[in-house]
């Protein structure tokens, strides 16, 4: 009889755990906006419950120590493993010590292929090569090319910049022994999607002035995080409460992968870590009056904010290039390769992918864009889930296909 009581009472526990999640998460979800013209509305916003609940588990999980937020996420952006291909050679290597895996087109080729370097994306603390397995094997098909996606260590486990750091360090490994793979090592061209377009944006900068490795051919930014300096620009207003990535969530997720104390959020969204000789510095490159006028309805300007330097000190590294390739130099800029943007019309980065285009065309880099007017942030995810998926992965996926076969 005590057991079945103990296990009663425990029944109960947890079920009145459920349903304390289950009303912050009806609570929580209607916090968010999901905009009438984004792709697949209902859907949108089923999935953005359905990550609240999640989020929210893993938030109490945490506080009753049995394991950390970030675990169970992990779990979820993982998704499904995916299904044998019979079209391609996989596997799994690694890059000096940098984990890899490598998709082949099993059909003979006459020549040496191109080759595609993939970082994922999830905020450098979540997503893996699983998370974005249906896309690597999807452009490895489809654009016949040897494909190798990059698994490079997650933070908090380790400590930024290590992120990059095993991003640049794959790359160049790769673009020494491409010809083990039989690619063509002057047709490597770097792909990544929200931080690992960061990573793209990154290595392809470092790699300027290397005279000892072959040139990057080209890069592709898919809905890029690119700067840390203003998160008020229209974009950040427009889509600041829209589901999966809201603005107040993208700094949140910058606090934690950079390790540092969350309860500085309001002031880096408010601007306070930015002293005013820096934003003069920068506003030729990131400042509202720079993103075309059709992207501006509905702005204000934000109220002015005084500047916090225990903040600034506290997050020296937004400032770096390595973390917002934006205020990368013009010297820098004007070497990068040939470039494809993809932009969400409901992303809060947007404005980032807006701004960068405009950084390279200025200094006379070949730039192809997309706009993806009902797209949102998180979309490329759901590639290659059928019904489950949205139309706009699909697009991201083709768009960035036809790209990558130009070169």
């Amino acid at each position: 009889m005590e057991c079945f009581y103990a296990l009663a009472l425990i029944a109960g526990i947890l079920v009145a755990f459920v349903l304390l999640v289950l009303i912050a998460t009806y609570h929580n979800s209607f916090k968010a906006e999901i905009p009438p013209d984004v792709d697949q509305p209902s859907k949108l916003c089923l999935y953005h419950c359905v990550y609240t609940l999640m989020e929210i588990l893993a938030k109490n999980l945490e506080s009753l120590g049995i394991f950390e937020e970030h675990i169970l996420m992990r779990l979820i952006v993982d998704g499904l493993p995916a299904c044998r291909d019979s079209k391609l050679f996989i596997k799994d290597l690694h890059f000096d010590e940098v984990p890899v895996r490598i998709y082949l087109p099993r059909v003979p080729s006459g020549s040496k292929r191109r080759g595609v370097i993939f970082f994922h994306g999830g905020c450098g603390m979540f997503g893996s090569i699983r998370s974005h397995e249906r896309i690597c094997r999807y452009i490895a098909r489809k654009s016949d090319s040897v494909v190798v996606s990059v698994g490079y260590h997650l933070s908090p486990e380790h400590k930024y910049p290590a992120q990059t750091l095993d991003c640049l360090t794959a790359t160049v490994h790769f673009l020494k022994t491409a010809e083990n793979y039989g690619v063509d090592s002057d047709r490597i061209i770097l792909c990544g999607d929200s931080v690992g377009g960061t990573f793209t944006a990154s290595v392809c900068q470092e790699l300027v002035n290397r005279r000892d490795i072959p040139k990057i051919r080209a890069q592709v930014l898919i809905y890029p995080f690119l700067q840390a300096l203003n998160f008020n620009l229209p974009s950040h207003q427009k889509n600041a409460f829209v589901g999966f990535l809201s603005r107040e969530h993208t700094v949140r997720f910058i606090l934690k992968y950079l390790k540092k104390d969350c309860s500085m959020k309001e002031a880096i969204l408010a601007g306070s870590h930015v002293p005013e000789k820096m934003n003069l510095k920068y506003r030729k490159w990131i400042y509202p009056d720079l993103i075309p006028e059709i992207f501006k309805l509905g702005y204000k300007p934000p109220l002015p904010t005084s500047f916090l330097p225990q903040v600034h000190e506290e997050t020296t590294e937004l400032f770096e290039t390595r973390f917002s390739p934006l205020l990368a130099e013009d010297t820098v800029v004007c070497r990068l390769p040939d470039t494809c943007i993809i932009t969400c019309e409901h992303d809060v980065l947007r404005d980032d992918g807006l701004l960068y285009k405009k950084r390279l065309e200025d200094n006379n880099v070949k730039v192809t864009w997309y706009h993806m007017e009902e797209g949102f942030h998180c979309a490329l995810g759901f590639f290659g889930y059928g019904i489950f998926s949205f139309p706009s992965s699909s697009k991201m996926v083709n768009h960035t296909v036809n790209f990558i076969k130009g070169y």
